[in-house]
């Protein structure tokens, strides 16, 4: 295997949401054309890599993580040489490439769920998940009370599903479990066949030099013996994050990562693994990060944990504080925003000490984006100096925020729709990017198909305001979101941040400051003021702040050394 460097350790990676992303055929959904047409805009920022959300063959009943075939892309993304030409020009820029693999379920339009339908209770395509027998003494009753992440129960009868009626399956006897939606099926991680299908999948991407993958609900491969009842019956995130919930975080799963680290050590070139992971226990945890297993996990304590000194303090101590070995401090994946949680700007601009998981509706307090925006960049520069890895979302280098006041008719998340609307889900944070200015959808559809006719609407509606930060608005202004994200980014590289430590430094109760120590480098302190203001003292020099405009130091004169709150610079001696 070859060496790896802090680039492909400790890396920045830009995810991309595909059919949000760029429209290139005028179906109003963006396609991997789109994503290779901006791969400059991407480069650019100076992340080394991109992570790509599902793109492969899907019904999509939840946005491409209900898959039919892992080694086909979705004609609405394009072709297999679409994505090989990405794959090839991801390399010409030196940009590492990662796709989203769904190893605990299918779709249920997958070959093996359809084989198991019509083949019927005791067959050995029933064996690929996990189906169990109706109890006649209680027929309604399912087989545990396990609910669904989406709402209701994790159980659906197969012959109450929609495509029942003049099938095989009509009268059938089973139930089958879902732990999403019930066109999720879950596979069954005991049967050898499924692992071995899942080390071919690896193989096949690998060999057509994909760099790595992103595990998507990494701890929930294996299911505790017995499936027995969970203590609470919440489908929640807490439930998830429980040690207790017998749907996740079972010890089989370490026998599956270990033999997938082992194939990818085996290959020629660096391959990655990284762990959609809601585990917090640094006992359960550490094992998925360690040598034999994942190269990282993502920590979504930034996007759910209230912005305080005393939070924000336990949550790095977690991931990279003295009770972690010190060869896993720097295998966490860290992120601020992503295609499951609202913005940080929005989250920022409704209240900079919460964070609002299931979304916000007309009906709600709406964000004052101006505070966000303020409060992002200093969460951005906050996160960029931790130890590890960086996760960037597409579009919040342009500052982006949530389409907060979408119409009820618009959404289309499962969670919205099997809350009974209730929690709003995630279509506002997947609202589709604008590039320009103007147009009817901000340049991310063409202005016309192949065929001279007009395109399709945007999949998803973008909220008003778009256009005065789109991508074209903002490249050539120095002063603007994206180029302080250049430079922060730069600068972070500048610096080895990622691969330094964190030693927190006394301080006053409203501010944070911590000193990072990169493994070749000089020491650099870290201030963030949340509630006080602060002086950075005059042994300390700012390289970095987030107050700067395009995150450059003022030219003339001497750039204020008190830290206001909602504020993050980076310091070196002198």
């Amino acid at each position: 295997m070859a060496a790896e460097s802090h680039a492909t350790s400790t890396p920045v990676i830009y995810q991309v949401y595909p059919r949000s992303f760029r429209d290139t055929t005028g179906n109003g959904s963006g396609d991997i054309r789109g994503i290779t047409s901006a791969l400059d805009w991407i480069a650019s920022l100076g992340v080394d890599g991109i992570w790509l959300s599902p793109c492969f063959s899907s019904p999509q009943c939840d946005g491409g993580y209900d898959v039919t075939d892992y080694r086909m892309i979705d004609p609405m993304y394009g072709t297999l040489a679409d994505m090989e030409e990405l794959i090839a020009a991801c390399h010409d820029r030196g940009l590492r490439i990662y796709l989203d693999l769904v190893p605990n379920h299918t779709s249920a339009a997958h070959e093996k769920f359809v084989q198991a339908l019509k083949q019927g209770p005791g067959s050995p395509a029933r064996e690929w998940y996990w189906f169990r027998d109706i109890d006649p003494a209680n027929p309604d009753t399912p087989p545990n009370n396990w609910e669904s992440i989406f709402g209701g129960s994790a159980w659906t009868k197969v012959a109450d599903r929609p495509d029942a009626a003049g099938n095989p399956w009509a009268g059938d006897t089973q139930w089958y479990l879902h732990l999403f939606d019930p066109g999720q099926p879950d596979l069954n991680w005991n049967n050898d066949e499924v692992k071995r299908e899942f080390l071919d999948v690896l193989r096949f991407w690998f060999d057509k030099g994909v760099d790595g993958f992103r595990i998507d609900v990494a701890g929930g491969l294996v299911k505790e013996e017995g499936l027995p009842d969970m203590a609470d019956g919440s489908g929640m995130i807490e439930s998830i994050k429980s040690d207790s919930d017998p749907r996740f975080d079972n010890d089989g799963v370490h026998e599956i990562y270990r033999s997938w680290r082992e194939f990818a050590d085996s290959c020629a070139a660096k391959k990655d693994l990284v762990g959609e992971l809601w585990v917090d226990d640094p006992a359960r945890r550490h094992p998925y990060i360690s040598d034999d297993e994942l190269d990282s996990a993502f920590a979504f304590d930034l996007l759910l944990s209230p912005w305080t000194k005393k939070d924000l303090l336990e949550v790095v101590d977690r991931h990279a504080g003295d009770r972690v070995p010190p060869a896993l401090r720097t295998r966490t994946a860290w992120a601020l925003s992503n295609h499951d949680t609202v913005r940080h700007v929005s989250r920022f601009g409704l209240n900079p000490k919460n964070s609002v998981p299931n979304g916000i509706g007309p009906d709600d307090p709406q964000p004052d984006h101006d505070r966000g925006l303020v409060w992002a960049k200093a969460a951005t520069l906050f996160m960029l100096a931790l130890p590890g890895s960086a996760y960037l979302y597409q579009g919040e280098e342009l500052g982006l925020f949530d389409h907060t006041t979408m119409d009820p008719a618009d959404r289309l998340d499962p969670t919205f729709v099997r809350s009974g609307k209730t929690q709003l889900g995630r279509d506002g944070c997947r609202a589709p990017l604008p590039w320009k200015k103007n147009g009817a959808s901000f340049g991310f559809s063409p202005t016309g198909t192949a065929d001279g006719g007009a395109p399709a609407a945007p999949w998803l509606p973008q909220p008003d305001g778009y256009g005065d930060i789109a991508a074209d608005c903002q490249d050539g202004d120095p002063s603007s979101t994206v180029n302080f994200y250049r430079a922060a980014i730069g600068m972070r590289k500048q610096l080895d941040l990622g691969a330094g430590s964190f030693t927190p430094v006394e301080s006053p109760a409203g501010v944070l400051v911590f000193d990072s120590h990169p493994p070749a480098g000089e020491t650099v302190r870290i201030i963030h003021a949340i509630d006080d203001d602060y002086p950075v003292p005059d042994c300390w020099r700012v390289v970095m702040s987030s107050a700067w405009p395009g995150g450059v130091a003022p030219s003339g004169g001497t750039p204020d050394r008190v830290v206001e709150p909602g504020t993050t610079v980076w310091c070196v001696a002198g």
